[in-house]
């Protein structure tokens, strides 16, 4: 009885089974090649192969895998909408994790709390650029998160040693506010939210930011949610990352995440990837820097005329040199960055995030 009433309530999103004759899907994709840093630069800047690329590589993921992770398809979900949701491949994955949050939690449990705030983030994004309206199953993933977090106020992560998603509790923290912050339906006005989030505030309080990285994330929940950053704060954190932009308009990984690589080798802040690039670019044009400032056009640029020849944006792995499949989340990043700096999607309603925005709390959250 869950299942019907949840996948009705789906329609709304889109309705699987009409793809396109040339639309990939879950049972028709052509998988990625692997990721190689040797991989030939594109002779022009490709969107159409971009988007193919994140869209083949989330439905490979989910076919072969059968899980989610931040690095694929729950960003994917992030990065989607922004082009366009009205596809087979983004309807298919975004059932898949329907169906994980029925099949798992409604009939059983999660695997680990952090697949709850992940998920309750996921949804609540996508939501938020689709429909515009909180999914009943959003809703049950935002409300589960608050039966995992601790009692500091935090949340128990997945300490993989991969990071900068799978590597400690502050991902974990922040993810679960951002999930708060961009639920549609004034979410974050509720009494479980009220509470939950004064716990992850305290939490962050007690734990503060340790690399850039951390700083730019409690930085994107500060442009939706009062509280967790002051303006001088805000101001920092811009600057900061403004700082760390490379000669060649990019921006690297361990630029703004330093972590001792578990191969042993060095990591290099001084090579510009897709994933440091295509975050700190959303993340600055998120915070309220225009599109058109400086270092923007010059990250955007460095996009343009770094994409490789699949569509993605390699982006070396900060553990080690094996998959790299963090060129997945940084090609979803670089995706979001590109369309957030482009005033036609501004133009077209693809993207309502990019201008500065009110908080959820109702009070102007953007820097000035």
């Amino acid at each position: 009885m869950v299942r019907t009433i949840i996948t009705l309530c789906s329609l709304t999103l889109a309705m699987p089974g009409f793809a396109l004759a040339d639309e990939p899907t879950l049972k028709k994709h052509t998988p990625p090649s692997d990721v190689r840093q040797d991989e030939p630069i594109a002779k022009q800047y490709s969107l159409d192969k971009a988007v193919s690329f994140l869209d083949n590589a989330a439905l490979d993921w989910q076919k072969t895998r059968k899980c989610f992770t931040c690095h694929t398809n729950y960003a994917y979900l992030y990065a989607r909408p922004m082009i366009g949701a009205n596809v087979q491949a983004h309807a298919e994955i975004r059932q898949a994790l329907e169906d994980m949050v029925t099949d798992s939690w409604v009939l059983g449990k999660p695997r680990w709390d952090a697949e709850v705030v992940a998920t309750a983030a996921a949804l609540a994004y996508n939501d938020s650029l689709t429909t515009k309206k909180l999914h009943p199953l959003t809703r049950l993933a935002l409300n589960k998160m608050w039966t995992v977090q601790q009692k500091d106020g935090g949340v128990k992560w997945l300490l993989c040693k991969w990071p900068p998603m799978e590597n400690d509790d502050h991902y974990g923290v922040t993810l679960a506010a951002l999930a708060v912050g961009v639920a549609p339906d004034g979410y974050a006005n509720t009494p479980h939210a009220k509470k939950g989030l004064a716990g992850l505030r305290a939490w962050l309080q007690a734990n503060p930011p340790q690399n850039l990285h951390h700083q730019a994330m409690i930085l994107w929940v500060s442009t939706y949610l009062d509280g967790f950053m002051t303006k001088n704060e805000q101001q920092k954190t811009v600057k900061d990352l403004l700082g760390k932009q490379l000669k060649d308009g990019g921006w690297s990984s361990p630029g703004i995440y330093d972590w001792k690589r578990g191969d042993k080798s060095e990591p290099d802040a001084t090579v510009s990837d897709g994933y440091g690039t295509g975050f700190t670019v959303f993340i600055l044009r998120r915070a309220g820097i225009a599109a058109n400032d400086a270092a923007l056009v010059k990250g955007i640029a460095w996009l343009k005329s770094n994409q490789r020849e699949s569509g993605r944006w390699y982006t070396r792995s900060l553990y080690r040199d094996n998959k790299h499949f963090l060129s997945n989340a940084g090609s979803a990043f670089a995706v979001m960055a590109l369309r957030a700096c482009e005033p036609t999607a501004v133009s077209a309603g693809v993207d309502p995030r990019l201008a500065p925005a009110e908080s959820s709390a109702g009070t102007p959250s953007a820097i000035d």
